[in-house]
């Protein structure tokens, strides 16, 4: 399990070479310009989207720059949040926490989190999805991407600096259910390879979701 504390320090300590790294990384992947096009497409009138884990901002731009403007990048970290500050000074970005949301009861319009669950376990992935689904109104759109499999990988060491920090996959199948035990509907699921050498080696599932 992550305590909040080490996903904190990890980011806290990498964010400026993360932000190096995965800034132009959407220009490559072209399975996730898809999604996003049609996620901002669909809900650029809906109300307010928060990209949960946006780390450095680059897939609240991409929504952003594809008419997706009414949206607010969201980072536990607040050291990813100043840097995708200085990125995307025109977004509004600030510190939150994805199992304790800092919003009102039906307040977004839709929510996305792309990798944002990857160090939670199963159980604090429910009370992810409890507390997105709390937050978005009835019928709003929630897309998200995480790893595909049943490891548990352990990293002690980020982009040079030391860490303590586990990084969880999941099965598709176990996902859904959770969402559908948390008051969504799923929309669609699918899963693409990985990229060779420019992604770490695992399948990677998209889960489009609608709260009920």
């Amino acid at each position: 399990m992550n305590p909040q504390e080490k996903v904190l320090h990890c980011y806290n300590q990498v964010a400026e070479d993360y932000a190096v790294e995965r800034w132009d990384e959407l220009s490559k992947k072209q399975v996730d310009r898809l999604l996003l096009k049609e996620f901002a497409s669909s809900n650029k009138e809906t109300g307010l989207c928060a990209d949960f884990g946006c780390g450095p901002g680059q897939t609240t731009k991409f929504l952003y720059d594809n008419g997706l403007e009414n949206i607010v990048g969201i980072d536990l970290s607040p050291a990813m949040v100043n840097v995708a500050r200085k990125l995307s000074p025109q977004i509004k970005f600030e510190t939150g926490d994805l199992l304790n949301i800092a919003f009102p009861p039906g307040s977004l319009g839709s929510a996305l989190a792309f990798y944002s669950i990857v160090h939670f376990t199963p159980d604090q992935v429910r009370v992810c999805f409890r507390e997105i689904n709390r937050v978005l109104k009835t019928g709003g759109d929630f897309l998200f991407s995480f790893h595909v499999g049943e490891e548990i990988v352990h990293f002690d060491n980020a982009r040079g600096k030391e860490v303590d920090i586990d990084l969880f996959f999941f099965k598709t199948d176990d996902i859904v259910t959770l969402l559908q035990e948390t008051g969504f509907n799923i929309t669609d699921a699918i899963e693409r390879r990985p990229h060779e050498n420019m992604e770490y080696p695992t399948r990677r599932a998209y889960i489009w979701a609608q709260k009920k």
